[in-house]
């Protein structure tokens, strides 16, 4: 096919991707072949940018690395405080408060966790820091100059990457968490201090078995997301 075509066909592959990606909270612990990773990041690469800077550069784990990641940054969470290098969101309130607390709710409810069981729910928190069992991580980084587009770009690049690992058979799931330990991931990679630290997503083949992986999280209609000028 044409790589510039259009039509509905595309369309359909395009609505089949979307609907079909999902985070993934457990993963199988194969590793992923080199050559699929490489397709992966091939096609990711094709994301628009601003001035077409591309600002985005990635640390990506295998094999041993991943598990020496795993250890140590989980054992790093659980004895330091650390903070991003992008401001987290102060508050959430009316409908982002609504959806967050459906996403937790659908969450903990697929594991059985109770409202109110802090033990359980810490345990699933950690989960992130054990990169859901991932066997690969990357970790995205943008340029310090570039300010609050080149942190937009990289969250274009993620989505692109998401779409992408769907497409291959693969499932990801994208981290803030893992951006709140900045400081840790910086001194792990050896990350200039000229980049700034923007998400990490864990990624792999999915476990479709595990309940974690069952629920869907919901979306607006574009009704409740555009306003229309027409006069």
């Amino acid at each position: 096919m044409n790589p510039t075509s259009t039509g509905p066909d595309l369309h359909e592959a395009l609505s089949r991707i979307l609907a079909g990606r999902f985070t993934c909270r457990q993963f199988q612990p194969g590793p992923v072949p080199r050559e699929t990773i490489d397709q992966l990041l091939q096609l990711a690469q094709r994301t628009p940018s601003w001035c077409n800077t591309q600002p985005w550069q990635l640390h990506i784990t295998e094999g041993a690395a991943t598990e020496r990641l795993r250890t140590e940054l989980l054992a790093h969470v659980q004895s330091h405080s650390d903070s991003p290098d992008f401001p987290f969101p102060t508050q959430y309130t009316g409908a982002y408060r609504q959806r967050r607390r459906e996403c937790g709710l659908q969450l903990y409810g697929s594991l059985g966790i109770a409202k109110g069981d802090h033990e359980r729910t810490l345990r699933q928190l950690l989960r992130n820091f054990k990169l859901f069992d991932a066997p690969h991580v990357a970790i995205i980084t943008t340029e310090a100059d570039l300010g609050v587009y080149g942190a937009v770009d990289c969250g274009l690049y993620i989505n692109t990457f998401l779409l992408a690992a769907h497409s291959l058979a693969l499932a990801a799931a994208p981290q803030a968490a893992l951006a709140s330990y900045a400081g840790f991931l910086r001194d792990h990679f050896d990350i200039p201090d000229h980049r700034r630290v923007v998400a990490g997503i864990s990624f792999g083949y999915p476990d479709l078995d595990h309940p974690v992986n069952s629920f869907r999280t919901n979306r607006e209609g574009p009704e409740n997301a555009v306003t229309w000028h027409t006069g």
